[in-house]
């Protein structure tokens, strides 16, 4: 019996083939396949002939497709929303100077402080709206944006206002962190404990006010301690908020192993994360998050531990980190390359670590795979296998992205 006309979907695509990502391994491929959905959300991911009835009578609208059709691509860690860029200071970088003298000069972090601080709302929008269809044009359906240059309860709340509001204009989810205690504003000098005093007094209200999905740190030695990021995490946990963590990217101090400590949802950068800390996340099922960007502005040599995560079963997500010092990336695609290319990661890993578990590392499980019931996030890409989207090197391979069902423009306006 044919679908009566109220439970038609509300879209049929045929002929693409599909890279499922629902197994364990693989791609899950479907070659010469179907996507159907209804009300945002996926109703069949199979082969066109084993559809149910004739395409026409079983969705409002059906589309004639080919190349491949993935998940909508998952950003898990960005800091999109900034004002100004930091060209000079890659310039410096390319003449010697190291990221850790930038910062304690003065430069860093602190100088997108003083930019985001002279922009208002509506031009920290203005600025960043861009580099958000950016990222949704080459297949990003879902980012995460953290706060972190405000650095006062002002800002960091403006930082984490244009955050909603970006997702509103482009119709997307955005998952919003708060990462105030990410450096020492000037007001605050040699007084980090004071600091965090402040950053844990700004939660509750920022939380109360819609803002905050989780909270985040840069535990390191040029920004917080263990101790500091500690009574942070402490914070979130009372308002049951999950915990993130830039950890262990300059140096080892047990960032990711604290994290695991608090079940936190992903330990990120980690290149210099020890045994012990892979162990634990292992056991917490926290995500390692992969930020091949920044290791290649860097110009850094020390790899995370691939094979730690590998031989533990800690799951690895890709992201771009997309900020105006260390990673100016606005494509999850190319940071998927670039986990190939720098960390030695199958396409098939980059793939899933930029969907399936780069949902994870949000604490999404409606998203990441072409199932019944997932949210009808999808890319058709134009390649002949997805293999593809790891091999290369820029250019516009997204033919069209669909978001909760509705095709989104990939193009500014």
């Amino acid at each position: 019996m044919q679908p009566t006309t109220p439970e038609r979907w509300d879209g049929l695509i045929i002929g693409a083939s599909l890279a499922t990502l629902a197994g364990a391994r693989g791609y899950g491929e479907i070659i010469d396949g179907a996507l159907g959905w209804r009300d945002g959300r996926i109703t069949y991911a199979g082969p066109r002939d084993a559809l149910p009835g004739p395409p026409s009578s079983l969705a409002r609208e059906v589309i004639e497709s080919d190349g491949w059709i993935t998940p909508g691509l998952v950003d898990c860690h960005t800091h999109l929303v900034f004002a100004g860029d930091r060209a000079r200071e890659f310039e410096l970088r390319l003449q010697g100077a190291s990221y850790e003298e930038i910062a304690r000069a003065g430069g860093g972090i602190l100088s997108t402080v003083q930019a985001v601080r002279a922009a208002d709302e509506d031009e920290l929008l203005r600025q960043s709206l861009p580099r958000a269809h950016a990222l949704l044009a080459d297949g990003a359906t879902t980012l995460e944006i953290k706060s972190g240059y405000g650095l006062d309860f002002a800002n960091e709340r403006k930082m984490l206002r244009v955050a909603r509001r970006i997702g509103v204009e482009l119709g997307i989810t955005v998952r919003t962190t708060y990462l105030a205690a990410h450096a020492l504003p000037p007001e605050f000098s040699d007084r980090p404990d004071a600091y965090i005093d402040a950053v844990i007094d700004w939660l509750p209200r920022l939380h109360e006010e819609g803002l905050v999905d989780a909270v985040d740190a840069f535990c390191e030695g040029i920004g917080f301690s263990p101790a500091q990021t500690r009574r942070v995490f402490d914070a979130a946990r009372a308002l049951g908020l999950p915990v993130k963590l830039h950890a262990d990217q300059l140096s080892d101090l047990g960032g990711a192993g604290l994290v695991a400590e608090f079940d936190g949802l992903s330990a990120d950068h980690v290149e210099h994360s020890s045994d012990a800390s892979v162990r634990a996340m292992a056991q917490a099922g926290v995500v390692a998050v992969l930020l091949p960007g920044a290791f290649h502005v860097l110009r850094e040599t020390r790899l995370p531990p691939l094979d730690a995560f590998r031989e533990h079963q800690v799951v690895m997500a890709v992201a771009t980190d997309c900020n105006p010092g260390t990673s100016p990336l606005m494509s999850l695609r190319q940071a998927m390359q670039l986990a190939c290319i720098h960390f030695r990661l199958t396409p098939e890993e980059a793939l899933r670590g930029a969907t399936v578990h780069a949902s994870r590392a949000l604490g999404l499980a409606d998203r990441g795979m072409l199932k019944v019931g997932m949210r009808a996030d999808f890319v058709q890409w134009r390649v002949r296998h997805p293999a593809e989207l790891g091999y290369w090197l820029g250019g516009a391979l997204a033919g069209a992205v669909w978001v909760g069902g509705e095709r989104r423009a990939t193009q500014a306006s």
